[in-house]
């Protein structure tokens, strides 16, 4: 406990949105002027001590301010094209780059890089500050990623990428071993407009006269599935992990996950078996919410656990799986229910990643709920062995992608 809270690591639940309604009934101020606040000043703790103290007019000093980071607008996931297209109507679709967010700050040739955890970066990527200087404007606040690439243009992953970032010594030699390029997707500050409040096909305009296309995400406008689902294919043909769909008349919300910005990414998906649920906190207390999900061992016979997860459930997928769990208890401890292996989920993730932490050595990336499958048994569920295959194909594109860069 002590070790997390003095390294700033410590999960204890209070996430900023429970924060926000709390300033918001302690002040007693509107709700729109404590969250933009909070949007612009990028941490509730500054914005509680003003509206507490002075209320409304404590309230007036945050504007957004060069060289103060603001959080990032965040996207909400997305199944597919199809149900992205149709949420939106039109849509401003984007590359998908899994490389490291960046929000640069300039004002003449000072320039400050800041990370998606708003942490002051500039030492570490010299390449990003040289190109910002160089842009024409006087006064930036651009939002974008670095990405580090292969010689043949394809992305490195992102573990690679995110070796350049919290390094203060060797820049010089990690920027010619590892070199990082910077693409931008947003523009929230030009020449003293401040655009969160603009349209986003506002703020791309006006960012594609101070940024050169070279350094701006490819994108492309369009109402139609069937160009959405080319320019998916294409992103994944190119090595990219998918595509961002965007509301072209959407604001900026900084901070926020809506449904003007959502992600698009290849999928994989699996048929496992769930064998334990812990009980929910907060708005899912006194549901079997947290999944633990596992694959039979042709081998051994036995369950190999891959991971948990608690994402895509819906409150009438927590009902029903708290009364079928609940009725397959086979013992429990103070927080998880263990189940007889019964009940067959799909379940969709990104990828399979190594892991220590489970006795088959692997865990599923970004795993989330996709649907039941009451037309299965647990002998008709997906296996450990293609999980691991899943594993060597990934292992085995990235020695090929490798080798081609």
């Amino acid at each position: 406990f002590l070790v997390r809270l003095l390294g700033g690591e410590l999960r204890q639940g209070a996430l900023e949105g429970v924060m926000e309604e709390g300033i918001i009934a302690a002040s007693g101020l509107p709700k729109q002027r404590v969250r933009h606040a909070i949007m612009v000043a990028g941490a509730a703790g500054e914005v509680a001590r003003a509206a507490l103290e002075q209320g409304e007019p404590g309230l007036d000093r945050f504007g957004v301010r060069l060289f103060r980071p603001l959080q990032p607008m965040l996207a909400s996931p997305c199944d597919d094209v199809a149900e992205g297209m149709e949420k939106l109507g039109e849509a401003a679709l984007e590359l998908k780059l899994d490389g490291a967010r960046v929000q640069v700050h300039k004002e003449g040739a000072d320039v400050a890089v800041y990370s998606r955890s708003l942490r002051d970066v500039t030492g570490s990527v010299p390449e990003i500050v040289e190109l910002a200087r160089a842009l024409p404007a006087e006064r930036l606040i651009l939002d974008g990623e670095a990405i580090a690439l292969r010689a043949d243009g394809r992305p490195h992953p992102f573990q690679v990428t995110m070796r350049r970032f919290g390094r203060r010594l060797d820049v010089g030699t990690m920027r010619v071993e590892l070199p990082l390029d910077a693409y931008f997707f947003d523009a929230l500050h030009v020449d003293g407009d401040d655009l969160l409040a603009a349209p986003a096909s506002q703020r791309f305009a006006r960012m594609a006269e101070v940024v050169p296309a070279a350094r701006l995400v490819p994108r492309r406008v369009t109402s139609r599935p069937d160009e959405a689902a080319a320019f998916l294919a294409e992103a994944l043909d190119r090595g990219h992990e998918g595509i961002m769909a965007k509301d072209p008349a959407s604001p900026y919300e900084a901070g926020c996950r809506g449904r003007a910005w959502l992600k698009i990414k290849r999928a994989h998906t699996l048929d496992l078996v769930i064998l334990a649920a812990e009980w929910g906190h907060g708005r899912r207390q006194g549901w079997l919410s947290n999944l633990h999900l596992g694959a039979r061992d042709t081998e051994s016979g036995a369950w190999v656990m891959l991971g948990k997860t608690f994402k895509g459930l819906t409150d009438e997928m927590l009902a029903w799986q708290t009364k079928r769990l609940l009725e397959l208890e086979t013992s429990r401890d103070s927080y998880t229910v263990y189940v007889e292996p019964a009940v067959v989920v799909e379940i969709a993730f990104s990828d399979v990643q190594e892991s220590p932490r489970y006795p088959g050595g692997f865990a599923l990336r970004l795993a989330r709920v996709k649907s039941y499958r009451p037309d299965k048994t647990p002998a008709d569920a997906d296996t450990f062995d293609r999980v691991r295959a899943i594993w060597e194909a990934q292992v085995a594109r990235e020695s090929v992608d490798g080798e081609a860069s």
